[in-house]
């Protein structure tokens, strides 16, 4: 029991760092002073800064993608429901980045880029799988296969415009351009099977 303590602390003084300083600018020196224990002790649990960061995201986007699926509004038809979703979806992308890791490190650094995909990788599994659990969802391989194809243009669109955007004004109207313009294409081309 012990451990599982520690290994919260370790994660609470992270995320509290990450959140005021950003990913970049947090040392590992820093978390295990705000978490009151010695350096070494955070390698016994984290093999990196990064397995910390993989670690609090993960857990923040399982926590969202539970609330995103579940929050199910049955007066939806199915594209509105994947619409919604998808919208959802793409905003959690977007605060994971702003909140945790921030968007300077992610221009800058290649690491980070690779990360940041691996994390979105795992968040597309996460919902396809989730979505496709959902009652009334069609099971088919075609229907999962449109759907995995949805979430990646979806994600493509979201980060290409989230890193090349130079104000939140930007990312917010490149938002509704995307919720207006394009979204609706992308989810009529998943559902018609």
């Amino acid at each position: 029991m012990e451990a599982d303590k520690i290994k919260d602390s370790i994660k609470r003084a992270a995320q509290d760092l990450f959140r005021k300083f950003g990913y970049h600018k947090t040392s590992v020196n820093e978390i295990a002073k705000r978490a009151k224990i010695a350096k070494a002790t955070i390698y016994k649990y984290f093999e990196s800064k990064e397995a910390i960061l993989h670690v609090l995201l993960m857990d923040y986007i399982k926590l969202s993608v539970d609330e995103l699926i579940n929050t199910n509004v049955p007066e939806l038809d199915e594209e509105a429901h994947l619409n919604n979703l998808i919208m959802k979806t793409c905003r959690l992308s977007y605060t994971v980045c702003n909140e945790f890791i921030g968007w300077d490190f992610i221009r800058e650094s290649t690491n980070s880029q690779d990360f940041l995909k691996n994390l979105s990788n795992e968040l597309e599994e996460l919902l396809v799988q989730s979505f496709t659990q959902l009652q009334g969802i069609r099971k088919h391989e075609t229907y999962q296969q449109r759907l995995r194809f949805l979430i990646k243009c979806s994600k493509s669109i979201v980060f290409s415009f989230a890193f090349t955007s130079v104000s939140d004004s930007d990312v917010r109207k490149n938002f509704v351009s995307f919720q207006k313009e394009i979204l609706p294409y992308l989810v009529k081309a998943a559902i018609l099977v």
